[in-house]
């Protein structure tokens, strides 16, 4: 019986995931646009000058409804079904224009599936098993908006630490000091590497929200995790930046975002992060 209840979870989530998949293909999208908008009333303000009129269909995250960028054909519900649309029904290209569809939304929503679907099966239907799909959820749309933008929105990451925190309140993931003192060292610990690289170059080697997101996994998995984290997120970052450079001609001048480093070392973190960390202290000692 419990096998079964697994089994259906695990579905039913990647299901869910391939939709929360869609969803988030949306904010990716929006959520920067939206942000602009406000950056630019706020200056407007500071400079005593008037708003920008507001628009008649007033950006958000819920509408408009989706439309084709090059020819603004508004997506029918049939053409909205995460994955079947795209490669049965539109076959990659918009129904209105023809113009090619990115691949990175199926891309997104067979990473949330999945990863929906994992999430599932590794917690069984527990708390952990609900905070693990928040987190994840989260931690992808963060991948997308700082790939596209170099952004890390204070609108995702400090809810996203204290929901960490609250989950921890109860000893989901570890108990409340560990996570508290993840959240601070978290955030200090980059805050100081960011300094030191300012002080050292007189350039800013990383954003504000790095150290905000650092901050909200430590305190998701506690402190103990951090050292991995840190060491996992610079590895990929090195491997994936040396690969840009060497077959993308990638300009080393060039800031490649640390936000999507983190957030796979987070994902790794969080299902192995206790193994890798028993491992690593095996070889020392």
């Amino acid at each position: 019986m419990l096998i079964n209840n697994v089994i259906g979870l695990t579905i039913a989530s990647g299901l869910l995931g391939l939709c929360i998949g869609s969803f988030l293909n949306v904010v990716i999208h929006r959520l920067p646009k939206m942000m602009e908008a406000e950056w630019a009333n706020q200056c407007a303000e500071l400079r005593g000058e008037l708003s920008p009129p507001p628009p008649a269909e007033p950006l958000t995250l819920a509408r408009p409804g989706s439309r084709c960028p090059h020819c603004g054909h508004q997506i029918r519900a049939h053409e909205n079904i995460p994955l079947f649309s795209y490669f049965l029904i539109l076959q990659g290209k918009c129904s209105g224009c023809g113009q090619a569809i990115s691949l990175r939304y199926p891309i997104i929503e067979t990473c949330t599936g999945l990863l929906s679907a994992f999430v599932a099966w590794y917690f069984g239907p527990t708390p952990a098993c609900l905070g693990a799909l928040l987190l994840i959820w989260a931690l992808i749309a963060l991948t997308g908006i700082d790939i596209d933008t170099q952004l890390l929105p204070d609108s995702i990451t400090l809810p996203l630490l204290w929901l960490g925190l609250l989950f921890n309140l109860f000893g989901t993931f570890t108990d409340l000091p560990s996570a508290v003192i993840g959240a601070m060292a978290g955030y200090l610990s980059l805050w100081s590497v960011f300094w030191l690289f300012k002080l050292a170059t007189g350039k800013e080697g990383m954003g504000y929200g790095d150290f905000k997101l650092l901050a909200a996994l430590g305190a998701w998995l506690g402190w103990q995790m951090l050292p991995a984290i840190i060491l996992l997120s610079s590895v990929v970052g090195a491997v994936v930046g040396i690969a840009l450079i060497v077959l993308a001609k990638h300009g080393r001048n060039v800031p490649i975002p640390f936000g999507p480093y983190l957030a796979v070392a987070g994902v790794i973190a969080l299902f192995w992060g206790k193994t890798l960390t028993a491992s690593y202290l095996g070889l020392i000692y």
